[in-house]
């Protein structure tokens, strides 16, 4: 395991960009919050995995809360019957938008939510988090022209949704 001194420096450093992959996935805070935690558990129990700089372990662990959330996605729509087939869906939907969480209310965010994946993830990170069409090509394992392609879908599509 990691030195906590290790773990608690990389949350520093690059937890805010962790956080904000896992609120991409999800729109409940309790679900961000689980993957955000999973995925720093595993930054903790990788201690055979070496790092070339902080933004290889940056790419590293932004790669890993992406899969960490798409399994939990995946695990949820096994085990989860929509509200609205059960026919309480409207007992749970707050209509005030003041107990709606803040970054939430933001139609970019909505819009961003929306995408499928990919294009969302791609283009999250070349806007969100600047990362350049042949780095997010590294991390997401795919050719660069693909990751130029959903980038360029991706954005297509927020600005479709947002007029």
């Amino acid at each position: 395991m990691r030195p906590h001194d290790d773990i608690e420096c990389t949350i520093a450093a690059h937890g805010s960009a962790v956080w904000r992959v896992c609120v991409l996935y999800f729109r409940s805070s309790a679900d961000a919050q689980d993957a955000f935690q999973d995925t720093m558990v595993k930054y903790a129990l990788a201690d055979d995995k070496a790092f070339n700089d902080e933004e290889h372990r940056k790419a590293w662990l932004l790669r890993v809360a992406t899969n960490v959330c798409k399994d939990m996605l995946k695990a949820a729509s096994r085990t989860n019957a929509p509200l609205d087939e059960v026919g309480c869906a409207d007992r749970f939907i707050s209509r005030d938008e003041a107990a709606q969480p803040a970054s939430f209310v933001s139609e970019v965010v909505d819009a961003l939510h929306a995408l499928t994946d990919p294009p969302r993830t791609p283009l999250y990170l070349s806007l969100y988090e600047g990362y350049s069409a042949p780095e997010i090509a590294d991390m997401l394992e795919a050719p660069v022209n693909t990751v130029y392609s959903w980038i360029a879908r991706g954005k297509t599509m927020l600005k479709e949704a947002l007029s």
